[in-house]
């Protein structure tokens, strides 16, 4: 260290040791704060929003509505009414029909119907059927009864399915009253003349709510019966009827649908004694093939039935189109379709229960031309019209059997192996609401061109019905129907072509509420007491009256 550098260092600490000396006495170590930072952010600059007032449109909105005319129309065709699975709408909470109707009059002696209902209304549903009748006539051994239980259920899946199933036995009692001479009324008696039929009959299906993923809609069912008859010094004849329904349709959107099924329709029928037993096969398999197209102003179902009746190929047309105006109120409808009707015992004995124990089963096949038109005038007005061009093979026709009974009180089966039919039929209703309604029909049926038969047995070739039903007040229902047709052809005995009798049945009722449960009813048959013969030799009931009560369980 040099000299100049030892100079500075003593003045140094002698410049320090002068401060510290300067320095106040026992004073503490303080801070001072002279100031304090406080961060502000920049005021940011604001955008003003000034909304336009909107421009005033004086224009008034135009609003088309087409609504269609609510408009109902009925079949004209009577058919045999059997229990079902009721279809419940989800939008009205489901209310049970638990009744029992009885009655008795002139003639039915008792009447008995009841019907009942359970299950949670949503998912499942089941219902119970009865009913019972005995008919006794002012003629020997006029007289009739049916007795018939049954029971529908569904059950609907949370995997959008709905399951049906039904079960029910049937039987019917007839006498073979029409024998001629009258004079033969004091040699037969009732177990000589009864003819009963007896039906079990189940059936099973179940189809999808809605629309699978891919379009489908599917609705499989198969349905069993077992028939029998038991008819005075006659051997028992049973029969076993078996369908199988498989349908299925793909969807393409709102407008086309393409729907493919096969059905199988098989009948074993057995008849005769127990040393000579006849067994019959009638077995029908049908394919049906169609594409359908349907937009606001036309339906068109095109297809195919290739089918196998007893082994005989056929293929048929199903072709029809129906075209509608904008509002619904005017449709032309074409068709050329064709179709079978099945031939077996359980069948021909519900057309005519005087029918004698068939030895043949043969089924119908039918194709047909039409063209006609539908619509509604007004808010209440319905019409419907149809002329068609029918060409039947193996047409069914009944005449009384004076071959193997002299009497003539049953009737056998024959065959048209061709005909034609020239047919109209029309359709007019009058419909308020639920309270009142007007209906009539007509048919006609101009049958001609037989290769076999010279007339059309049993057919009625004009028939013209009207049903009024009217709701006077709440608990008041009137309700008329009228039935009338021209003569059928019958065969007499020696073997010319004679014609029936024509027939106008009318009938009238009522019916009104006397407290919550029970309901007084009552029912006028054939007011006119016309003795009319829809089967040759089988005079109807002439006037009948019936009356009673129904209890219904409801307390609403």
């Amino acid at each position: 260290m040099n000299k100049s550098s030892i100079t500075l260092f003593l003045f140094g600490g002698l410049l320090s040791a002068v401060a510290t000396q300067a320095q106040e006495p026992n004073k503490g170590k303080t801070i001072d704060v002279t100031s304090q930072f406080k961060p502000v952010l920049r005021e940011a600059s604001k955008i003003n929003f000034n909304a336009t007032e909107p421009a005033v449109d004086t224009t008034k909105p135009r609003l088309n509505y087409n609504i269609p005319a609510q408009n109902l129309f009925f079949s004209y065709q009577p058919a045999g009414v059997n229990p079902v699975a009721l279809k419940v709408d989800s939008i009205n909470s489901w209310q049970y029909s638990n009744y029992i109707k009885a009655g008795i009059g002139n003639i039915h002696q008792p009447y008995i119907k009841a019907g009942f209902s359970f299950g949670d209304g949503k998912q499942t549903f089941f219902n119970v059927f009865a009913n019972h009748y005995t008919s006794k006539g002012d003629l020997p051994f006029q007289k009739n009864s049916q007795t018939s239980v049954g029971a529908a259920a569904t059950y609907k899946t949370t995997s959008n399915l709905e399951l049906n199933g039904s079960l029910g036995f049937r039987s019917d009692d007839y006498y073979l009253y029409g024998f001629r001479p009258d004079t033969l009324k004091n040699i037969y008696s009732k177990d000589d003349l009864r003819q009963r039929f007896q039906t079990i009959e189940g059936k099973i299906d179940f189809r999808n709510l809605a629309p699978t993923e891919f379009g489908l809609n599917y609705h499989p069912s198969i349905k069993v019966s077992g028939f029998s008859d038991n008819i005075s010094n006659t051997p028992k004849g049973s029969e076993m009827n078996t369908v199988v329904n498989l349908p299925l349709e793909k969807t393409f959107g709102e407008k086309f649908s393409f729907g493919l099924g096969a059905t199988a329709d098989l009948t074993n029928y057995k008849f005769g004694d127990k040393s000579n037993k006849t067994t019959l096969q009638n077995n029908l398999y049908q394919i049906a093939a169609a594409l359908s197209v349907k937009t606001d102003n036309l339906y068109l179902h095109a297809g195919i039935l290739p089918i196998w009746d007893k082994k005989q190929f056929h293929m048929l047309p199903d072709v029809m189109a129906d075209i509608t105006t904008d509002d619904k109120k005017f449709t032309l409808q074409l068709g050329y379709v064709g179709n079978y009707q099945k031939g077996s015992y359980q069948r021909m004995a519900s057309i005519n229960p005087w029918l004698a124990q068939p030895d043949t089963l043969m089924n119908t096949r039918s194709i047909e031309l039409y063209g006609g038109i539908k619509g509604s005038l007004g808010d209440h007005f319905s019409y419907s019209t149809k002329l068609g061009l029918v060409t039947y093979h193996n047409m069914p026709l009944f005449v009384n059997n004076y071959v193997t009974d002299s009497t003539g009180k049953n009737f056998l089966i024959r065959y048209e192996p061709r005909m034609n039919s020239l047919s109209l039929h029309s359709e007019l209703g009058y419909t308020v609401g639920e309270t009142f309604s007007a209906t009539a029909g007509f048919t006609w049926n101009n049958y001609y061109k037989l290769e076999q038969e010279n007339n059309s047995y049993g057919l009625i070739p004009m028939e013209f019905n009207a049903a009024i039903r009217w709701q006077a007040i709440k608990d008041l229902f009137f309700y008329t129907e009228l039935w009338t047709w021209t003569k059928p052809w019958t065969l007499a005995k020696n073997g010319e072509s004679v014609k029936g009798d024509n027939a106008f049945d009318l009938n009238a009722g009522a019916e009104f509420r006397i407290t919550k449960n029970f309901n007084l009813w009552i029912q006028l048959n054939n007011l006119l007491n016309d003795e009319y013969q829809r089967w040759n030799q089988y005079q109807v009931f002439g006037f009948s009256f019936m009356g009673g009560l129904t209890y219904s369980f409801n307390t609403k």
